[in-house]
């Protein structure tokens, strides 16, 4: 007697499938985005996680769900672009606070305009309420699955 095969779902039947398949066109276009403007998507990040504020490297790895390895070689590279600075704190030389230069600080409004461009090449296809509801359904998803690493790729 022959064996019954069983049901195997399509790839393209996952809600995932279709997320991912979205994400990773969202994703390459704005890399490719702020490629231009000689910086990465982490970098980009990180830059705009020091706009409004200055940062020791292990609270800035904690806010957004990093190694702290690899926020300083993050920092390390922007250091090189002269978009960053360390600044060493009152007495201790291992304190470093992160700040951005003024060259830094002058590129991250022309890359929030690149990352609103973005969003609306891909979205604006969409109504009000459709975008409404995607975004308050990818948070309820974080939320409830408790994520707390930002998305940098």
């Amino acid at each position: 007697m022959p064996r019954k095969s069983p049901t195997i779902s399509a790839l393209d039947s996952h809600l995932g499938y279709w997320l991912r398949y979205v994400s990773n066109q969202v994703s390459q276009a704005f890399a490719r985005k702020v490629q231009e403007r000689g910086v990465t998507v982490a970098e980009w990040v990180v830059l705009r996680e020091l706009y409004d504020r200055e940062i020791v490297p292990s609270a800035l790895a904690e806010r957004l769900g990093m190694t702290r390895g690899a926020i300083s070689k993050l920092a390390d590279r922007l250091a090189a672009k002269a978009l960053l600075t360390r600044q060493a704190g009152d007495g201790d030389g291992r304190f470093q606070m992160l700040a951005l230069t003024a060259k830094g600080r002058a590129l991250v409004p022309p890359l929030a305009a690149l990352a609103d461009e973005n969003d609306r090449e891909f979205f604006a296809c969409l109504d009000r309420s459709a975008r409404e509801a995607i975004e308050k359904a990818m948070r309820e998803i974080v939320r409830r699955r408790r994520l707390n690493s930002v998305p940098l790729d």
